[in-house]
């Protein structure tokens, strides 16, 4: 480290500037791609949890549809129709809530939408080049 003080006092201060400058540049563009990065990952995660939500509320619709009649008319021999109802319609929404617990669960995992290795990185970096102006360099 000692061999790049002389080496940067020697340069000129417009030159210098331009070397703060391009380096600077390059590290918003890094931690840019970094952030894109993050938040692409947390996308297809929350995409998953937002799927299981759906799927429960497909589920829900297409047994309402396709089973109530059956299970209802198969109880209905043996108990009262209204009885039957009534054990068809509290199953269903039994499924349906352990479904919606399920993707909430997943949901909850996906975490922040905030980039926040980005912004670790981020912090860093500032606190380096704090660091480095402190020192004079």
């Amino acid at each position: 480290m000692q061999r790049d003080v002389p080496r940067l006092a020697d340069r000129a201060i417009p030159e210098l500037l331009r070397q703060l400058s391009a380096d600077t540049a390059m590290l918003v563009r890094q931690e840019m791609q970094l952030a894109r990065a993050e938040l692409a990952d947390k996308g297809k995660k929350a995409g998953l949890s937002a799927g299981l939500f759906g799927g429960s509320a497909m589920f829900g619709l297409a047994a309402f549809g396709a089973l109530t009649l059956s299970l209802i008319a198969v109880l209905a021999s043996v108990l009262p129709a209204w009885a039957a109802a009534l054990i068809v319609g509290v199953s269903y929404g039994v499924i349906a809530a352990v479904m919606a617990l399920v993707g909430r669960a997943s949901l909850k995992k996906v975490g922040t939408p905030i980039p926040e290795r980005t912004l670790r990185s981020v912090k860093d970096d500032v606190s380096k080049v704090r660091l480095g102006v402190q020192r004079g360099r």
